[in-house]
């Protein structure tokens, strides 16, 4: 079974007009509300691939009564820790440029930290954890370091979804994947890459430190997967760009779900690029249908 852990889950609320007039009344064209958050993300587009998962993390108030309805309406099993503050709401403008504004989330207390700490400890060597984003402010991203070694001497497998320090602690637990784009992987090592040589240089570096595989994301640009073997190139797939929002959590949910099925590294790599793609092309993330369409036009050369 795969776990997706969403420390601090969200209400996307997505807000669509031509203009925002600051210190105005402004009106919408239209607006959309999805149950969000990084590992969120990733069972939902593991769900419209058909691979069973289960949702955790923290859960509270009738914000957190909407994230999990929204998932339970999809069919994705969820094991929620529920607490007594509410669940944030981000607020996604979208009026020429996008604007967010991103809620704080609930205090976690000790006492629901262990109940986490407990579901965790019950996983087996047939499960994979999907670690992915920030967690809420009354705990702060080192919690990881407690939670990902429980989930580790389970025995099972983690995938790792962070930026910066957080990303580099991780690798202590030789997570099966970490995903940093090009621009965070230069900012990891204060270095400015120049061509895929110097971002496959710095992406060992990364593996070197205890990832057995690494992504990174380069946008419009392709992905290149570097694994202990070889560095694979996926080329970048032409379309209009309709969405930023969870497009990372799609191309992590696509490696992990095809990887923990068939082991394959290259066929993994391409299933996340095209739910990447797919969901960088899509209102919101990606449809099953757009996914498998997508998945065709992928193009991998090895490096």
């Amino acid at each position: 079974m795969i776990y997706t852990v969403t420390l601090n889950p969200s209400i996307d609320f997505i807000v669509r007009l031509d203009q925002l007039e600051m210190g105005a009344v402004n009106r919408m064209d239209s607006d959309d509300k999805f149950a969000g958050g990084k590992g969120i993300n990733v069972s939902r587009i593991l769900k419209r691939l058909n691979v069973d998962n289960t949702a955790t993390g923290f859960i509270g108030g009738f914000t957190g009564r909407f994230v999990e309805d929204g998932l339970v309406a999809e069919s994705i099993s969820t094991q929620f820790v529920h607490v007594e503050e509410d669940t944030r709401i981000n607020v996604k403008i979208k009026a020429g440029q996008e604007t967010e504004i991103n809620g704080a989330g609930p205090t976690i207390s000790g006492e629901k930290l262990a109940e986490l700490e407990a579901i965790l400890a019950g996983l087996t060597s047939h499960d994979t954890v999907v670690f992915a984003g920030s967690a809420p402010a009354s705990l702060g991203n080192k919690v990881y370091n407690t939670l990902i070694p429980i989930a580790k001497k389970a025995g099972a497998e983690v995938v790792c979804d962070f930026e910066g320090q957080t990303l580099l602690d991780s690798l202590a637990y030789n997570p099966l994947l970490v995903k940093p784009n090009n621009h965070e992987l230069a900012d990891i090592f204060g270095v400015e890459l120049n061509g895929l040589a110097d971002i496959e240089k710095y992406a060992r570096e990364i593996l070197a430190k205890g990832a057995k595989n690494v992504i990174i994301s380069m946008a419009g640009d392709g992905a290149l997967l570097v694994t202990p073997e070889a560095a694979y190139f996926a080329k970048p797939i032409k379309g209009k760009v309709k969405n930023s929002v969870g497009a990372g959590d799609s191309m992590v949910a696509g490696f992990t779900g095809e990887f923990v099925k068939s082991g394959n590294p290259v066929e993994a790599l391409k299933w996340g690029v095209a739910c990447g793609t797919a969901t960088t092309f899509s209102d919101d993330l990606a449809t099953a249908e757009h996914i498998k369409e997508t998945y065709e036009k992928v193009e991998v050369e090895k490096l």
